[in-house]
């Protein structure tokens, strides 16, 4: 594309994001005042489905899993946007010196929660898409927006989309928090289960019973101690490992414990694998209760159902993944940043972990990252965004497309 269009093209791109800033920043304000914990989007799905087809798109609908889906054009290469619209809970409502839905905004930054995972991604998507379409510059392109659920269980919700509304992206931008800046990639994770099983007795005659807890405690201290021997890698990082919850089951609180699992969150770097890290977690139990299976390593699987019913039973592996710096993905996003005027920056990647686990660690689409936000600030008190990025985002969302044309 000649470089004198593309600076009239973002010219006009600019001109129509600042006459919608109002109705942008007042979307973003609806959307994280309507509550979508647990994966109950059905509401603020239905609001970001009334805005697209007031924009102007094809079709926006809900599939079988209950996520919402907007298609803009009818080009033969197909783009897709990714945002979960599903957030966390509130946790203890005396943390918040706010209403955590109604927010509040303080030096252009509205605090709520969602705002900065991920809802902040969604105003900018939807808008800039139809902007686009308005413009010429989707041309070539048929356009999707996905509001899906995901905090829960990364990569369920596109592989569902891909199963069942048969949807084949190209190209995936995922909206999870980057600070205005083009991620490539992030790390994978294994999600696990250690389980001991004892004899429960009374507290007072503790000797006839086998305390489950107990035969936990050295797996436990050895995991405490497992990162030094873990992978790493330049672009990735280390991988982790942390013990993140306990179950006890047990007759009562003056009772020997006959059942405790532990569960591991297992973050995985480039050389790693999730079948080695089992193995690795197994060697970790001492010899007599391993001999015995008193204490024994099991994958932890997904199967609950979405609000609409829809099971889909998958092992929580999720792949690392990174897109080469100079792919064309990551190139047009990067001019994207520079002709929107954005600094220059090196394509970086998340700490936590996306729907880029399925797009590109499982069906190989090329994906990058790019959105309003901070994920330090995700899942925390502080969950905020500023509204300025929000609409500044909408401009990126607007030309990556035909950017992405003009270097494919």
């Amino acid at each position: 594309m000649d470089n004198t269009k593309m600076q009239l093209d973002v010219v006009a791109v600019q001109a129509e994001v600042e006459k919608h800033r109002d109705a942008i920043i007042d979307f973003m304000r609806e959307l994280v005042a309507i509550p979508s914990m647990d994966s109950q989007i059905y509401e603020v799905g239905e609001r970001v489905r009334i805005e697209m087809e007031r924009l102007g798109f094809d079709r926006a609908w809900f599939d079988p899993m209950g996520n919402v889906v907007g298609r803009i054009g009818s080009g033969p290469r197909v783009i897709l946007y990714d945002s979960h619209i599903d957030t966390v809970g509130i946790g203890d409502p005396d943390e918040w010196d706010w209403d955590p839905f109604t927010g509040k905004v303080e030096d252009g930054v509205l605090y709520a929660r969602g705002a900065s995972d991920e809802k902040g991604s969604t105003p900018g998507m939807v808008y800039g898409l139809a902007i686009a379409h308005q413009l010429g510059l989707l041309d070539g392109w048929t356009a999707y927006y996905f509001g899906n659920m995901e905090e829960w269980c990364d990569g369920l919700a596109p592989l569902q989309l891909m199963e069942e509304e048969k949807i084949h992206p190209d190209f995936v931008l995922v909206g999870e928090p980057t600070k205005m800046q083009v991620y490539r990639g992030h790390k994978g994770r294994v999600e696990m289960q250690v389980i001991a099983r004892g004899t429960s007795a009374h507290a007072a005659s503790n000797e006839l019973g086998d305390n489950a807890i107990y035969k936990l405690l050295p797996v436990i201290q050895a995991i405490s101690e497992l990162e030094p021997a873990l992978g790493d890698d330049p672009f990735l990082g280390p991988g982790k490992i942390t013990v993140t919850d306990m179950v006890v089951e047990t007759p009562s609180i003056n009772a020997v414990p006959n059942r405790a699992i532990c569960y591991i969150d297992r973050r995985l770097t480039f050389g790693e694998n999730a079948e080695a890290e089992i193995a690795r977690i197994q060697a970790l139990i001492p010899a007599q209760y391993r001999e015995s299976d008193d204490v024994v390593v099991e994958l932890l699987r997904y199967d609950e159902p979405s609000y609409t019913g829809y099971i889909k039973i998958v092992d929580k592996i999720f792949p690392a993944w990174a897109l080469e710096a100079n792919h064309v993905l990551v190139q047009a996003g990067l001019e994207a940043c520079r002709l929107i005027g954005l600094p220059d920056h090196d394509p970086g990647k998340w700490d936590f972990s996306t729907n880029g686990t399925y797009w590109a660690g499982r069906a190989g689409i090329p994906t990058i990252g790019f959105s309003p936000g901070d994920e330090k600030t995700a899942h925390t008190v502080r969950d905020s965004v500023s509204l300025e990025d929000v609409v500044k985002s909408t401009e990126f969302y607007a030309v990556l497309p035909a950017l992405l044309a003009a270097k494919a």
